[in-house]
């Protein structure tokens, strides 16, 4: 990637009002010099690495259930285990979503890549293309994947600052079978999706995409191809986050699909790792948030007091609040918080 490169990214991190905008703009940079046909960029929770919130634009006709569960299974290239980009090149017949869902669609290569850090998962990138992708395509994905990682970051670090709009009434679940048909769902749960997702098409209520997600990990977790957890932390817009889960009913029977807002243990979780807290910061921040002290902070931890308050001072500075009762805010999305920008 070159300098520009770097400075276009870091630009669009900044200007950019939300992440799928700047997942968005970074596609349309990318299409200037790396040549493909479709892709699909993904949010993912930054622990269990399950896709939350897909972006994606693929050929018409292609079931959005389908290529998830063949996703899932594919050992190939999966961004759980990725070090750094790749492409399919000559070993496309062992991925189930080439033999499945890309190749009648004339794909024949994909380049992955996937974007962590010492925080966490944040996302991952599949562009198909109908041609072979070059040394220098693989060359230029992967040099822009440190300065993408921090923006996607960020922008959970931002989306954590927002207030919530307001809260649900009690979990959802959908029950799904294995090829993520939607079987039955609560009686709540019509009245609650229709709250939190798009006007229903044709009479019938979308599912978000992260319920197909935690679906499908299950089912890959259960076929021993990768062994996160099948859970994922989704923000769905206005400040309003939730914890989606799946679990199997019985054997051979559907699998549940939980959706219900997050802890406060998750949101200081991700609070932590969006804003790339150290471990002793994120400890100092869990005493705080319980209402302690200084002093009883510093005894818990066996610190002194200054080293306490300089733990705070860096906690302050890296989430961009003022006081202690902005953090706790901030921490356990209990009240407005004022508008500030916070380190990267």
């Amino acid at each position: 990637m070159t300098a520009r490169d770097a400075d276009a990214i870091e630009r669009l991190a900044r200007t950019v009002g939300d992440s799928r905008q700047f997942r968005a703009r970074v596609i349309a940079h990318l299409r200037r010099d790396v040549p493909f046909d479709w892709y699909a960029f993904v949010l993912t929770d930054p622990v269990t690495a399950v896709g939350v919130d897909p972006l994606a634009e693929v050929p018409a006709g292609v079931a959005l259930p389908q290529l998830i569960s063949a996703k899932y299974l594919t050992v190939l290239n999966r961004w759980t285990s990725l070090t750094a980009a790749a492409t399919l090149g000559d070993r496309a017949a062992e991925s189930p979503v080439w033999q499945e869902v890309q190749r009648e669609h004339g794909v024949v290569d994909v380049l992955s890549v996937v974007f962590w850090d010492d925080h966490g998962c944040w996302g991952f990138l599949d562009l198909w293309s109908r041609k072979s992708f070059r040394r220098q395509d693989v060359r230029r994905i992967d040099a822009m994947v440190p300065a993408v990682t921090t923006a996607l970051r960020h922008e959970q670090a931002t989306s954590l600052r927002r207030q919530s709009a307001g809260e649900a009434s009690g979990p959802v679940v959908l029950v799904l079978d294995d090829a993520l048909g939607v079987v039955s769902r609560t009686a709540a749960a019509d009245d609650w999706l229709a709250r939190l997702l798009p006007p229903p098409v044709g009479g019938v209520l979308p599912v978000p995409a992260a319920a197909y997600n935690v679906a499908a990990q299950l089912v890959a977790r259960e076929q021993g191809v990768d062994a996160h957890e099948p859970r994922g932390r989704v923000h769905l817009g206005d400040g309003f986050w939730v914890s989606v889960g799946a679990a199997r009913l019985g054997e051979g029977q559907g699998v549940a699909v939980a959706m219900e807002p997050i802890t406060a243990g998750d949101r200081l979780d991700l609070v932590g790792r969006a804003f790339a807290l150290s471990p002793r910061e994120r400890t100092v921040v869990a005493e705080v948030c319980a209402g302690r002290t200084t002093a009883e902070v510093a005894a818990s931890l066996h610190l002194s007091p200054l080293t306490v308050q300089d733990h705070l001072k860096s906690v302050f500075r890296r989430t961009g609040v003022r006081s202690r009762r902005e953090l706790v805010a901030l921490a356990l999305g209990a009240a407005p918080l004022t508008e500030r920008t916070p380190e990267r």
